[in-house]
Formats: structure tokens, sequence, C-alpha cells
């Protein structure tokens, strides 16, 4: 009997909570309800003033755009008339994210099916007039009123690591994409990694730059579910004008929610990146590190053309081959991996794209090893190969893994010999001291062969 009531008053009490969350949940849509017929009347009721800002300034900001791309067929461009219409764009969802004392934060979904009046006035050097009112079809002869190249932005994605998990069972599914314009046929997508929060890619992207000094690349990694939309995990932005043309730029970025509202600070993980910016002859006030009073790398020698240019497209049929020279000359602050707080480290290296593995000796009981132990490397295709060096705790009945890094060979390629210090990837503390020496034999792809 009282079973029957101890069910009895939990299914009621079930039925209660069901109810009284349904009514709360049907409150707070009324309560967006309302608040979005608010911002809808209200931004009807200043659409007239933003219509006339935003157009002015438009116009305003175009214009000197025009100017900089029209080509020699063209006189003039400028708009004769510029309007956004008489509809006002529509809120049809709202999120409430954040709130204290100082203030609210609110997510907003837009629609707008306006009405837009635009038209062009363009004056060639033949003294012909034609306006272009938005809706028509540019003729073929105005192309080239797009943004002009100035560079090619080559990107190799490397690899990602501690991605936060979206799946409930086993572990994330992660691709990337990336893009400076969010163009589907401007957009790169990565093969997807499956069941791995550190995934590796080692895949090698060239983008279009049209202006460095504005534009920027952005990369979202998502989880992939399948026949389900894929999730996103984070994602991140490289500022164009924070890099150094000619000049490689290895980056770890760290991954957020949200490029715009940065209101989540959870950790999401990091994604690391290769960058290097192309730029297409002279620009004002950057020297081109392609020209002939520099003297030239490797990489340069090889893609260089009798006409002092850049062939972009030879550069896609040179294959880097060469020896790699890699001296381990120390590390840093390893972690303790025994009960005396010390370790017995050695490094073991190898190319993914190969088989071979090298081996330092072991150190015996100590943080702060010393090795300048350098190995050599027949590297069949440097361009789009990695070192990986992993760092081990030698035991009397096995060994432990202590950390890793994951390393591209553009910068030994186009310096020829440097040396950095790395941070150790997997490892609570850590870092290697390493140099490197590039002796490059290129060979060019054999296109007969290929097709």
């Amino acid at each position: 009997m009282a079973f029957l009531f101890g069910a009895l008053l939990g299914l009621v009490l079930g039925v209660a909570v069901v109810m009284a969350f349904a009514r709360l949940e049907n409150s707070r849509a009324e309560q967006r309800r309302e608040l979005l017929k608010w911002l809808n009347q209200e931004l009807i009721k200043i659409w007239p003033f933003v219509n006339e800002a935003a157009s002015e300034l438009i116009k305003t900001s175009v214009e000197p755009v025009f100017e900089q791309y029209k080509s020699f067929i063209l006189a003039s461009i400028h708009f004769s008339k510029l309007t956004l219409g008489t509809v006002a764009p529509q809120f049809t969802g709202v999120q409430l994210l954040d709130s204290d004392s100082a203030g609210i934060i609110m997510e907003l979904e837009m629609q707008w099916d306006g009405n837009p009046n635009i038209v062009l006035d363009i004056q060639t050097t033949l003294g012909i007039s034609l306006p272009v009112q938005s809706g028509d079809t540019m003729p073929a002869m105005f192309s080239d009123l797009e943004l002009k190249p100035v560079g090619l932005l080559e990107v190799k994605l490397v690899e990602a690591r501690d991605l936060k998990n979206k799946d409930l069972v086993g572990k994330s599914d992660p691709f990337a994409v990336l893009y400076i314009r969010p163009l589907s046929a401007k957009t790169k997508k990565s093969k997807t990694i499956n069941n791995d929060l550190n995934p590796i890619w080692n895949e090698h992207y060239e983008f279009v730059v049209e202006d460095s000094s504005t534009q920027h690349l952005t990369v979202k990694i998502y989880d992939d579910e399948g026949l389900q939309p894929s999730e996103i995990i984070g994602c991140a932005r490289v500022e164009l004008a924070g890099l150094q043309p000619g000049k490689v730029k290895d980056a770890w970025l760290e991954l957020v929610k949200d490029l715009e509202i940065q209101r989540d600070k959870k950790p999401r993980g990091q994604v690391h990146l290769e960058l290097l910016y192309y730029p297409f002859g002279k620009q004002e006030g950057v020297s081109n590190p392609f020209a002939s009073q520099i003297q030239l790398t490797s990489l340069e020698k090889v893609l260089k053309t009798e006409s002092n240019g850049f062939d972009v497209n030879q550069r896609k049929n040179v294959i880097m081959r060469g020896v790699l020279s890699v001296t381990v000359i120390s590390a840093e602050d390893l972690p303790a991996m025994d009960v005396m707080g010390k370790a017995d480290p050695f490094v073991v290296l190898y190319l993914k794209k190969g088989e071979t593995k090298k081996k330092t000796r072991v150190v015996t009981e100590t943080l702060n090893p010393i090795w300048n132990q350098t190995f050599d490397f027949v590297v069949e295709d440097a361009l789009h190969d990695l070192l990986m060096v992993e760092v081990w705790d030698h035991d009397t009945f096995g060994k432990d893994y202590i950390g890793r890094c994951i390393l591209t060979l553009t910068r030994v390629i186009l310096e020829g010999e440097f040396q950095d210090t790395y941070v150790l990837q997997g490892a609570k503390s850590g870092k290697l001291n390493l140099h490197f020496k590039w002796t490059p034999q290129p060979i060019y792809r054999d296109h007969e062969r290929d097709q």
C-alpha cells in the first residue's frame, strides 16, 4: 500500500513540475514576443533617419574605393542614387545572454526584405554615360570593378589541441572551415578527424588577399554530427595587417565561442596555423621581400622568375626535397616523472610522412637535460611534411610519455638555418631548444606522369 501511495505521489509531483515548467516557458515566450513587438515598432519609427545616415556612410566609404580600382576604360564611377528603401528590418528572435547592474546583453535575429534603390553612374573615357541600377546585370567589360588582388596568403592548418568535447559518448569529430571572405567559392574545409580532441590535419590552403590592411582570416572548428547539423566548437581570427610579408608566422590561436561577443570565457582549445603572406609586386610603404637586391633564400631561388617576379603557379609544381639537420640541444623545466622529483629524459624525432625514427641518448636524473646531438633526415616533400619531436622518460621496464612538439618545415626552408625554443605540448611544463639547418635539393613534378 505504501508503495502504491509513493508511486501515485511521485506521479502527481512529476505532472505538477511539468505543468509549472510549461507555464513558465509560455510566460517567457510571451515576454519575448512583447519585447520583439516593441523593438520592431521603435525600429520602424527611426528607420528613415537610419536609412539616411547609413546611405550617406556607404556612399562616402565606397566611392573612394571605386576611384582606386577603376580600369583605364572608366573615367569616373559614383552613386547617382543610393537609398536602403522604406522597409525597415524586422527582429524575429531574441535571447537574453547576460544581465547585471550595468546592463543586459541580448542576441537578436533579424530579417530584412528591403526595397533598396541603388544607381551607379559610370562615365567612360569615350564620354558615354552608363547608369547601372541594382538588379541589372553588370556588363562583362566592368567585371574588373571587383577589388583587385594584392597578394596571396598561404595557410597551413597544422593541428588543434585540447578541444572542447561536444559529444556525450566518445569524443568530437572535428573539422575546420577557413575563409577571408565568407563566400562558398572562397571557403576552405578540412577533412574530419574522427574521435580526437587533438587532431592533426597538416593541410595547406591558398587565399587571395584584396586588402591586407583590413581583411582577416577566420577559422572555425566544428564537430561533425553526421546527418545532423555540425556543432561549432570554437573560432578564431587573424588580422592580416599583423603579418610581415615574406615571413612565416607560426601561431597558436585561442578558440572562442563568438568572435563578436566575448562573453564565454570557458576554454575551447587552440588551433595551430602557419601563415605566410606574399604581396604581388611592390606595395607602398612595404619593401618587396622577393626583390633582387635582397639575398634570396633557397625557396625564393627556386620560385624566382626571369622577369624578377614571383610565379605563384610555379610554386605548385615544385617539390622541396632536401636534407634536414636537427640538433637537439637541451630541454628546460621538464615535469618530474619519479618519486625523487627527477626524470630520465630522451627525445624521439621522426617525419610525419617518413618511417625512420631517431633517438637521443638518455640523460639520467635531471629535469634540465643537455644532449647536443644532431640528426639528419632526407625529406622528399618538405612543404607538406611535419617534424614530430617527442620527449619520453626512460624506465627500467618501459618508458613514459612527457610531451611533444609538431613543427612545419616552411621556416627552415625560407631561412636556411635557425635556432628556437618550443613549449612542450601535453606536458605540465617544459621547453625544448632546437637548431635547424636545411640543405635543398629542389625538383619539379613530372606533369606527364601526374596526368
